[in-house]
């Protein structure tokens, strides 16, 4: 007799379940699709990878509009982030979601357990952002920054551009 679990000599695993199929090469992918990461030496002309990448992102998502702003708020993230951590690599993560654009920047430049020395780094940090301040609040954004909690530790910056605002951002 046989037994009931295998009455058939083929399982139903033996075969690939069928893949879908490709997309279209000539569609571009939606702007809710974006989602890219990078890292980047912790040098001084990171900040420009990070701009270029970040544009060429936008342009395959169809995001162009929101580059100027975007590529400013990127190289400035970048650009603090090596200036307190020199010489250790950088992270960007790019994302579009809720029609708004998020940029999130971690370095390894860990939080101070000294109070002083920690409200003179957030001083140093928050100094060295100031022209990315800027930009988000022009756009109506919003930005911060805190410890990471990538398992290297660090701190994580980040910076929010709604769609709106950074499509009018530098319009005048």
């Amino acid at each position: 007799m046989l037994n009931p679990f295998m009455q058939s000599t083929q399982s139903r695993f033996d075969v690939c379940p069928s893949t879908p199929p490709a997309p279209d090469g000539d569609v571009p992918p939606s702007p809710e699709a974006l989602m890219c990461s990078l890292t980047v030496p912790g040098e001084a002309y990171s900040g420009q990878i990070a701009r270029r990448t970040v544009r060429s992102v936008l342009h395959a998502h169809r995001l162009d509009a929101l580059a100027v702003a975007a590529e400013q708020v990127a190289g400035e993230l970048l650009a603090a982030s090596w200036h307190l951590d020199p010489g250790r690599s950088l992270y960007l993560s790019v994302r579009y979601r809720d029609d708004a654009l998020r940029l999130t920047a971690y370095d390894g430049h860990a939080t101070h357990s000294h109070p002083r020395l920690a409200a003179h780094c957030e001083a140093r940090r928050r100094a060295a952002l100031r022209l990315m301040a800027a930009v988000v609040r022009e756009c109506g954004g919003s930005w911060g920054f805190g410890e990471s909690r990538e398992p290297g530790g660090g701190t994580r910056t980040w910076a929010t551009l709604p769609r709106a605002g950074a499509l009018g951002y530098l319009a005048a």
